[in-house]
């Protein structure tokens, strides 16, 4: 084993919370940072124009490839799991939406005991890492380092949906990140001046070139190292060696909900049956690592336009790619700037709700399903979530082997509220989309499509045909139960000096995309790490 030195702070994993720790960690000079990531760096220019999740989805290069267990429940499919395998993690590879989910998320989290993590608390967290396009507010900040843009497409149909949801007395937003979530409008995005904002390119770029940051990429972390409960440092694969590194002062995992859990497991921490099975040595007793996994399942409804200006209508002209091919070059807009959705909405399936527990987005593509080429059809997608899910799923590890991937149980849909609440939202979706503003635009709804009627004609479409958001969270939940596995100052309970900073630690899944939840649990994590580390009169490396 190659021993690489010691480093005051090791944190494991460079996506949107890692890459924030390692910039805030080092900022000041005064300690040393190794900062680990399995994928290799974000050279691939595809990364970088907006469009280019596309190339993503099942490209090895960049994507852990990972997939669910097949479920009865979700029609027996295994259901690709992208996260990103590269500098920046997941949000190299996303769709690019910026969106933080309600005020009544965090209050929630708050109230579940977990101190400092209500709304009031987290704002300025929000509003540290940001550069908003249109400055600072009470919601939104100047100056940091994570571009906020608003969409830079504006587009008939986008203007169609909006008025169509006004039409069904859903009021509209215009900004969906502010004073409330409730409404409909375009989204925001990660991007600056038509390029993507990646974790990477907002906090390591700015930071790389400091003297006390290393950072390693092609390292697949094996094991966290204990002397006796305190963690002391981290081991790792590169290139096909082993190599290692101490901590002077802490362990920081950011590794995302799946691969979090798993480096646990494999380091001794969690379900003890499961660890002793494996052949390895118990550190911790832990079984809510890797439980409380959490996504939101989708259905997507599909329409057929009359508008010949969508994704689909694109791709199968060479001459539509090469024009937006200059318009991007010459003006960085057009649809290689495209996000997934472009516009969305947030709603209450029913007035009794206390806040929207519904999404819906509009998609300026289709195809059947994510990841598969685009349909020949001029086409949109639906997007529909129900937000409140009581399906819980997990994540465990099947072998000692630290290069093999875990096994994903999500078990969605395994409660039948959730079942009936998705039925709910998409039958609301279709009526938005029958709405007179949006009617003119559509021919024909593609799927589920007229032979699907009944409340039970969509509950077996959704089982059978829906997707996910990609938002996986929870798997190293935040609390203070027996199934907690961090406490509120993100340290993992039973030993010393680790803690897990990223959306693993949800307690519950946020309304919405979890990119900015990420960052902000980055922003908040690294303030607790360096409160730590001032308190101790630990205020320059090595002391």
């Amino acid at each position: 084993m190659e021993a690489v030195g010691t480093f005051d702070f090791i944190i494991v994993g460079a996506g949107s919370a890692g890459c924030v720790l390692a910039n805030r960690l080092s900022a000041s000079g005064r300690h040393t940072v190794l900062l680990l990531e399995a994928g290799g760096p974000d050279n691939s220019p595809w990364i970088h124009i907006p469009l280019g999740y596309g190339k993503h989805f099942a490209n090895p290069n960049v994507n852990w490839l990972y997939t669910s267990e097949p479920d009865p429940a979700t029609g027996g499919r295994r259901i690709a799991q992208p996260r990103g395998k590269v500098l920046g993690g997941s949000s190299s590879i996303n769709g690019l939406v910026y969106m933080r989910g309600q005020r009544e998320d965090y209050d929630h989290w708050r109230q579940l005991g977990n101190k400092g993590w209500g709304y009031e608390d987290v704002l300025p967290y929000f509003r540290k890492s940001e550069d908003n396009e249109h400055g600072a507010n009470d919601y939104h900040g100047s100056g940091g380092e994570l571009g906020v843009s608003d969409a830079p497409i504006r587009h008939p149909l986008c203007d169609a949906f909006i008025a169509a949801a006004e039409a069904c007395g859903y009021p509209r937003n215009p900004d969906l990140n502010g004073a409330q979530q409730e409404g409909f409008g375009y989204v925001q995005v990660t991007e600056r001046r038509g390029r993507r904002a990646s974790a990477a390119v907002s906090f390591i770029r700015p930071a790389r070139r400091r003297r006390n940051l290393k950072i390693v990429t092609g390292a697949h972390a094996t094991r966290v190292l204990f002397s006796q409960k305190r963690a002391t440092g981290v081991e790792w694969r590169e290139l096909g060696r082993t190599s290692s590194a101490f901590a002077g002062r802490e362990v920081i995992l950011a590794g995302g909900a799946f691969n979090s859990p798993q480096l646990l497991q494999l380091s001794g921490i969690g379900p003890a049956g499961l660890l002793r099975q494996l052949g390895i040595d118990v550190v911790v007793d832990s079984p809510g690592v890797g439980a409380n996994l959490q996504d939101h399942y989708n259905g997507r409804l599909v329409y057929r336009t009359r508008s010949h200006d969508t994704l689909n209508d694109v791709l199968k002209s060479r001459w539509r790619m090469a024009l937006e091919g200059m318009r991007y070059v010459t003006r960085r807009r057009g649809f290689l700037t495209l996000s997934t959705s472009v516009a969305a909405g947030f709603l209450r399936s029913d007035p009794s709700v206390a806040s929207p527990d519904v999404q819906v987005g509009i998609a300026l593509f289709s195809g059947d399903k994510a990841g598969d080429s685009l349909h020949d059809f001029s086409g949109i997608s639906i997007i529909v979530r129900h937000l409140r899910l009581l399906s819980r799923g997990d994540v465990m590890i099947a072998s000692k082997d630290p290069l093999a991937p875990p096994t994903i149980r999500p078990r969605y849909l395994t409660v039948q509220s959730d079942v009936d609440g998705l039925v709910k939202a998409m039958m609301i979706g279709r009526r938005i989309m029958e709405a007179p503003p949006m009617r003119t635009h559509i021919l024909a709804e593609h799927y589920p499509g007229a032979g699907c009627v009944s409340e039970s004609d969509m509950a077996d479409f959704v089982k059978s045909r829906g997707g996910i958001s990609f938002h996986p969270a929870g798997t190293c939940k935040m609390g203070n139960g027996a199934d907690a596995v961090v406490d509120d100052q993100l340290k993992v309970r039973g030993v010393d000096c680790l803690r897990v900073i990223d959306a693993s630690i949800m307690p519950t899944l946020v309304s919405g995309n979890t990119n900015a939840p990420s960052i902000m649990i980055g922003e908040k994590g690294a303030d607790m790490v360096l409160a730590d580390a001032a308190a101790s009169g630990f205020d320059h490396s090595g002391s």
